[in-house]
């Protein structure tokens, strides 16, 4: 009698954690959620100008991004959200490697602009 008692304790046992483990894995994230982000980071990224100063890492952004989709059309969570995180990542990279050029860019065209200032000072002094 106390075999099956403890027989029927360690199968309720396997019981609950079969259940507390299908419950984690429902609860994991959505991979449509982190799709998303991945989208509003590709186009926040194709709004700074991204596709043309970083094209390699937007590249990788939409490839990642059209992967994680399929993925996640094919019912392949983990790997949606695999992909949907690069995708994000890449975007945000593309989208600071842009920020980053227009910043040196204007920055070159004002100390262009504080050279000629310079010289035409110098001209007026010269002339004086």
């Amino acid at each position: 009698m106390h075999s099956r008692h403890s027989n029927l304790a360690k199968g309720a046992g396997l019981c609950a954690v079969l259940a507390v483990g299908t419950a984690a894995f429902a609860a994991s994230p959505i991979p449509s959620e982190k799709i998303a982000v991945a989208r509003a980071s590709v186009q926040r990224a194709e709004q700074t100008g991204a596709t043309e100063l970083a094209p390699v890492e937007m590249a990788a952004a939409r490839d990642k991004l059209a992967r994680a989709e399929k993925a996640a059309a094919d019912h392949n969570k983990r790997s949606a959200t695999q992909l949907a995180e690069q995708a994000d990542a890449d975007a945000q990279l593309a989208e600071a490697m842009a920020q980053r050029q227009k910043s040196h860019k204007a920055a070159m065209e004002f100390d262009a602009s504080m050279q000629a200032l310079r010289q035409e000072a110098q001209r007026n002094t010269s002339s004086n």
